[in-house]
């Protein structure tokens, strides 16, 4: 079925960064622990520190999972945006690549989500 153009589309997205009073969206999906079913979404300051992030942020949100208390987050893998990634914990999340919509993945080896279901 061929379609027709109706002119030009100039719509805005609502998600920009701009809407977000100076905060961008990170995403965060914990690997192999679907117990939270899709990445979670934060509004965090770009220059939040990642050692800030992962301590005010990361545990507290993984919490009420039952693997959290045993996450080493020394071992702990990174990727961002699908790449592997070595964050600097001093420095802010923009300054470590991280930016609006982007997507980190934490990897925990040994931690194979409720009762090892990733075995």
């Amino acid at each position: 079925m061929p379609v027709t153009a109706i002119g030009a589309y100039e719509a805005q997205s609502l998600d920009r960064q701009d809407n977000f009073n100076g905060l961008q969206l990170v995403y965060l999906c914990w690997e192999r622990h679907l117990m939270f079913c899709a990445p979670v979404t934060l509004p965090l300051p770009p220059d939040m520190a990642f050692g800030d992030f992962v301590e005010t942020v990361v545990k507290p949100v993984i919490a009420p999972h039952p693997d959290a208390a045993k996450v080493d987050f020394s071992q702990a893998r990174w990727r961002l945006d699908d790449a592997p990634f070595q964050p600097d914990p001093g420095a802010g999340l923009a300054a470590n690549g991280i930016g609006h919509k982007s997507l980190l993945h934490l990897d925990t080896p040994g931690l194979d989500g409720l009762s090892g279901s990733f075995n």
